[in-house]
């Protein structure tokens, strides 16, 4: 592996606190995104939607329950081995929806735009953002327009917001997880977040890392309906895959056992962590998901994702515990065991 002339930086995964600002980490899915969470904007405007805690809101309108998402996308490049900005913002969407149980429907887009920005590469990002569209049966029905003086963005952020229908009988969220509950992990992790640094450091490795960022509403449409009582399904983008099952072990109050030895992580992914001193269980995915799983539909469950290229990989990597409520430990390699903590900061920056 080799690096371009530039100097990169991994921030400090102990940000210094200076007063009442905003850091960086507060961005990071860590300890620090949670606490702004729960201490500001969660009092600011509770409401029994919001205290869901989920990847999105459940909407009864009349007859037809609905799932309602939004999020922004910043990423540093536009462009990345195997994605960009508009197919990344188009896959973060559904996949939240996804995450609900919706079938996907409508989007809304809405761009900012840096004075500068070559109209090439704007082309280029609104046919990315087509293809996905099209690939993913959705359509884009709404949208804005703003522009900022130069120097003020880094070319182009997207703000999306998803609308999708929940079929009849499904219902997912952490106060559905329950003890002995088989969790399932759709293929390896880490792509997506090494693949950004790699694109924006100039890092260089024999075998390119290329990102997993993928739309899951098929392959989750398809397993909710062999395992309709599935109780949870969670998408590990940042923070990674410790982040978001210590956020479940929380909001469940259940405590989390994982095997060390069935998480997988390519060689690629595992050396530039080792390299970097990263572990990949923080690391930012855009195509992976987590589903929890009653243990008597784990058989079907992992059958169903591994005849799909996107889960081709899948691994049943632990249970749910009534020991240790609120926390997540793992059995290493080595047989030894530890507790996997929230990411105290903001380890890999500006990733999705």
């Amino acid at each position: 592996m080799s690096t371009s002339d530039s100097q990169f930086s991994i921030q400090c995964p102990l940000p210094f606190q200076s007063g009442e600002t905003v850091q960086l980490a507060h961005g990071g899915g860590g300890r620090l995104s949670q606490q702004l969470l729960e201490q500001l904007i969660f009092p600011a405007l509770r409401n029994p939607w919001l205290d869901c805690r989920h990847d999105g809101a459940i909407l009864p309108t009349g007859s037809q329950t609905m799932a309602m998402t939004t999020d922004s996308y910043v990423v540093h490049p536009l462009f990345f081995p195997g994605g960009d900005i508009g197919s990344l913002a188009v896959h973060g969407t559904l996949n939240d929806l996804a995450m609900c149980g919706a079938q996907p429907l409508y989007l809304s887009l809405s761009f900012i735009l840096e004075e500068g920005l070559s109209l090439e590469t704007l082309r280029k990002v609104l046919e990315s953002i087509r293809t996905a569209t099209i690939e993913s049966q959705v359509a884009v029905v709404t949208g804005d327009t703003k522009v900022v003086d130069r120097g003020k963005g880094d070319g182009i952020y997207i703000n999306t917001t998803g609308l999708g229908g929940v079929p009849p009988g499904i219902k997912l969220g952490p106060q559905y997880v329950q003890e002995g509950d088989q969790i399932l992990l759709s293929g390896p992790i880490g792509e997506h977040g090494i693949a950004i640094l790699s694109a924006r450091e100039g890092l260089q490795f024999e075998t390119p890392v290329v990102s997993d960022s993928a739309a899951l509403n098929g392959i989750v449409s398809n397993l909710l309906k062999a395992c309709p009582d599935i109780h949870l399904l969670r998408d590990p983008t940042r923070g990674g895959v410790a982040s978001v099952l210590n956020e479940i072990a929380q909001s469940a109050e259940l405590g989390i056992d994982l095997e060390e030895d069935r998480i997988e992580v390519s060689e690629q992914v595992q050396g530039a962590c080792e390299m970097l001193g990263l572990d990949p269980l923080y690391v930012a995915n855009e195509g992976r998901f987590l589903a929890f799983v009653p243990p008597s539909q784990k058989s079907v469950a992992l059958e169903i994702l591994r005849s799909t290229p996107l889960g081709k990989a899948a691994q049943c990597i632990g249970q749910v515990t009534t020991e240790h409520p609120g926390m997540v430990v793992m059995k290493t390699c080595i047989g030894s065991t530890r507790v996997v903590d929230m990411l105290s900061g903001e380890q890999l920056p500006r990733i999705c």
